[in-house]
């Protein structure tokens, strides 16, 4: 649910707000509608997101007071944690928190100070009775070192878990993405994949979610793509308009309903070669909008599919270790079945 496609930050692979001609500032619908799609379905949640969504503030609070959803999640970069009382963070399932990993970089990225901000609206979750999954969510870039940014997060001591989209496919701020890709992050993917092993010798879980869902979908499988999106979840609109992505708030072809209609949603699904790939079960796409766009053209494309079998391969390398764990007792099965509910992490970078 996109509260408002504007944004108070303009962070530097962002830009900051959605045009107001395809994501207007206010929610123009009636709730009603909202309430008779999520309380159709069973297992029916409600993610917010922008823009920043407590921007639109009043609309978190007006749809939580009247939408009963089994569970609401939300998005946000932080800054404004105030607009909410407690009465709505006690009710949150999971948040996911803007941060992009050490002060450096985050404020880099997001503009000075917000790494701070960001620290001090994880504290104000937790004290306004918030009790249930606080994500650091990065966006991984050029000055991204994602084992220092990652491990950073984790060992804060403030975040359940720790989850990052890789900032490709549309960006063209990239100055060298073959050297970052062979000289940082693939280093620094095996580095995690060695500190995840050596915790979990001790009989702890790192709460990284890339290798915690890669390794549930190559147990289980999943939704294509891994986040639902154009399947089992939908972006609304402030307007009502019921799209595949939130990212493709433009395209044609991710136009799936309108909340003001009573014709049920039309589904949109991953295409072409990635459903011929032995990794389907596992990476399930990666991406719809990147499936459909393609804004790096074949050679990006299958630049940021050989990372993503690079990433699967080496924390699916980690399988045998888990599986010992379990046999032996040292981990609780619960603790690697995760995320237990579509929580809005994509699982796959």
């Amino acid at each position: 649910m996109l509260t408002t496609g504007e944004c108070n930050l303009e962070c530097k692979y962002c830009g900051g707000s959605f045009p107001n001609s395809c994501v207007p500032r206010e929610v123009t619908f009636d709730i009603k509608n909202l309430r008779r799609l999520v309380e159709g379905d069973p297992d029916g949640s409600i993610a917010f997101y922008g823009g920043e969504p407590l921007v639109n503030a009043e609309a978190v609070k007006e749809i939580m007071d009247c939408v009963h959803a089994k569970r609401f999640i939300i998005q946000t970069n932080g800054t404004l944690a105030q607009r909410l009382s407690g009465k709505y963070w006690s009710r949150m399932d999971s948040i996911l928190l803007s941060i992009d990993g050490r002060e450096e970089v985050t404020d880099w990225y997001r503009g000075k100070g917000i790494y701070a901000k960001a620290l001090g609206a994880a504290e104000t979750f937790r004290r306004q009775g918030f009790r249930g999954d606080l994500i650091a969510r990065m966006a991984v870039s050029e000055k991204t070192d994602i084992y220092e940014d990652a491990m950073h997060l984790l060992k804060l001591g403030i975040f359940d878990h720790v989850h990052w989209q890789l900032d490709v496919g549309w960006s063209d701020s990239w100055v060298d993405f073959d050297g970052w890709c062979s000289d940082s992050y693939k280093p620094g993917i095996l580095k995690l994949v060695q500190e995840w092993r050596l915790a979990l010798s001790a009989g702890v879980v790192l709460g990284i979610v890339p290798i915690l869902g890669i390794l549930k979908r190559a147990r289980e499988g999943g939704d294509c793509p891994p986040c639902g999106s154009g399947s089992t979840s939908f972006a609304i609109l402030p307007d009502g308009q019921v799209r595949a992505c939130p990212i493709a708030y433009d395209a044609a072809w991710a136009i799936c309903g309108d909340l003001r209609g009573e014709v049920p949603l039309k589904p949109c699904a991953i295409e072409g070669e990635c459903l011929e790939c032995e990794y389907l079960k596992v990476c399930g796409g990666r991406c719809l909008y990147m499936n459909k766009e393609r804004l790096w053209g074949i050679e990006g494309f299958s630049k940021i599919c050989e990372l993503t079998k690079f990433t699967i391969d080496a924390f699916r390398s980690l399988e045998p270790d888990v599986f010992d764990a379990l046999r032996r007792g040292v981990v609780d099965s619960e603790l690697v079945d995760y995320p237990k509910y579509n929580n809005s992490t994509e699982i796959v970078p």
